[in-house]
């Protein structure tokens, strides 16, 4: 493939962003509706089809996006080292591709199967399409931060027609006229491999504006050689595809895996900071700092996919603002309509900060997420007060919720994946993209454990005494938050001196 630009060429673009940064925004929004449709039909399936009850069920979630989100540190260690991240990201989008299908066919008999194919592709494919994002850009160009943002909105809007279309349909509140009860659920799946394809055709299409943004990093190594670690890698995450399934089968194992992948990933950072100055270490340890609240942050935050599915299909209305919606598929999209209207406004607001010189740095930012994140779980908690004797609560209340929130994730998920490629040096920027999915695999993780608990303690309850079970909980969890916020301002300024010029 003729590579028709230079890596200058492309940094030195005119305006608030850069021509490519729109193919990446469209091959990223049709991998997400596939990703978050299927997200969100997890816990519900697994409860409603698979007849988990509702503990196991948060636990196979956490379990389930745990693995889906550490493998992305593998996947990146491996475009880093072998295959770079435009091969990376296609064998992981034929992997996802692979996946949906299998679960489209049967997702009764199928579940782990595709899940497990989806666990691999997801890792190949989601922390490399985010460092080329951040290859677009000069490391001091303040313009990054933006560009984020709005790749961030297309994550969202990827992920608010899946979140929405995938759960409505299976749930029969869209396209019920057309779609047989009885294959609701393999065509909700099926949409998300049908999304996934032209992810892969706009990638495809779309190369050759990247210049040698993503090519091999092995060019240098003889061809044949090459070739034999390309194809040893796609052998072995075909051949890892049974362990994946016997992992993710057994939410038992999944303790042991988070126990051992964390220290490892931690051990391989430490192992290749050896090779870097003291001044790129400082800036991997500033990186470090945000990855460990970002598990805070991420554990609350996905509850989304876990108790709060389970509290929309029981305990929330089916109208907001007196339109007839279903509440999974407001509890799934919600959050990406508000990123979606307000990514570029907040963008754009940290440019004009920027140019007077009065934007906040990456770490005020980071604990302005969190206080965010804290005022919309008070919010889940509020709407006890608005039940009626069924159990039942107002969706707009919780609509609102999930509006505050949002500025807390806008402050938060795209900052912190233009810091990871900020902060690290470029041998090394996939894998702390992987690092920072990681933490998200760890939210993840301790998410399916808060949610399992706070299910379980509900369990026998009428639907009313379940309500206050789940918005007494929300309490804790926006406590928590704000205390994760508050210390993350106190502590900025030794966070910003480990960042030295980056901010």
């Amino acid at each position: 493939m003729a590579l028709n630009l230079t890596i200058e060429e492309i940094q030195n673009f005119k305006g608030k962003y850069p021509k490519q940064l729109w193919y990446l925004f469209f091959s990223e929004m049709w991998e997400r509706f596939s990703f978050y449709g299927m997200r969100g039909m997890l816990v519900i399936f697994m409860v409603n089809q698979l007849n988990m009850n509702a503990v196991n069920a948060n636990l196979q979630y956490g379990a389930t996006q745990a693995f889906v989100y550490a493998f992305t540190f593998i996947g990146g260690m491996f475009a880093d080292k072998i295959l770079g991240f435009r091969k990376s990201l296609f064998w992981g989008g034929i992997l996802m591709i692979a996946g949906s299908i299998i679960l489209a066919l049967d997702p009764h008999q199928f579940f782990f199967i595709g899940i497990s194919f989806t666990i691999i592709g997801t890792g190949f494919f989601k922390p490399n399409i985010s460092t080329m994002v951040g290859r677009l850009y000069k490391d001091d160009d303040n313009r990054r931060d933006a560009g984020f943002s709005f790749f961030y909105m297309g994550v969202n809007l990827g992920a608010l027609i899946g979140g929405y279309l995938c759960i409505a349909v299976a749930n029969g509140s869209m396209l019920s006229s057309i779609v047989p009860e009885h294959l609701r659920w393999n065509v909700a799946f099926g949409f998300a491999a049908i999304l996934m394809v032209i992810s892969l055709l706009t990638f495809i299409q779309t190369q050759k504006s990247l210049g040698d943004i993503g090519i091999s990093p092995l060019l240098a190594v003889e061809t044949s050689k090459r070739k034999v670690y390309e194809y040893l890698t796609y052998i072995g995450s075909l051949a890892v595809i049974p362990v994946i399934i016997l992992l993710v089968s057994n939410s038992g194992y999944t303790d042991m895996f988070m126990y051992i992948i964390g220290p490892c990933s931690l051990l391989y950072l430490l192992f290749e900071m050896r090779n870097f100055s003291a001044s790129e270490n400082k800036k991997l340890v500033a990186a470090l700092v945000f990855v460990l609240f970002s598990i805070v942050f991420w554990a609350f935050f996905e509850q989304s996919g876990g108790s709060l599915s389970l509290f929309a299909e029981s305990n929330l209305s089916k109208t907001v603002l007196g339109v007839a919606l279903d509440p999974n598929g407001v509890n799934n999209s919600a959050n990406s309509f508000f990123v979606i209207a307000f990514a570029a406004l907040v963008g754009l607001v940290w440019l004009w900060m920027s140019k007077r010189k009065i934007e906040p740095n990456t770490v005020v930012k980071f604990g302005l997420g969190f206080l965010f994140l804290a005022g919309g779980f008070y919010v889940f908690y509020y709407t006890k007060f608005f039940a009626d004797a069924n159990g039942v609560t107002s969706l707009d209340l919780f609509t609102f919720g999930w509006f505050v929130i949002t500025f807390g994730e806008l402050c938060l998920s795209p900052i912190g994946m233009s810091a990871m490629t900020k902060l690290s040096p470029q041998k090394v920027q996939a894998v702390m993209m992987g690092m920072w999915f990681l933490a998200s695999a760890y939210g993840q993780y301790f998410a399916g454990l808060l949610g399992a608990n706070i299910a379980g303690a509900s369990e026998n309850s009428t639907n009313l005494e379940k309500l206050i079970v789940y918005a007494d909980g929300y309490k804790q969890l926006a406590i928590y938050a704000l205390i994760a916020g508050v210390l993350l301002i106190v502590i900025s300024p030794l966070v910003k001196k480990l960042m030295q010029e980056v901010r």
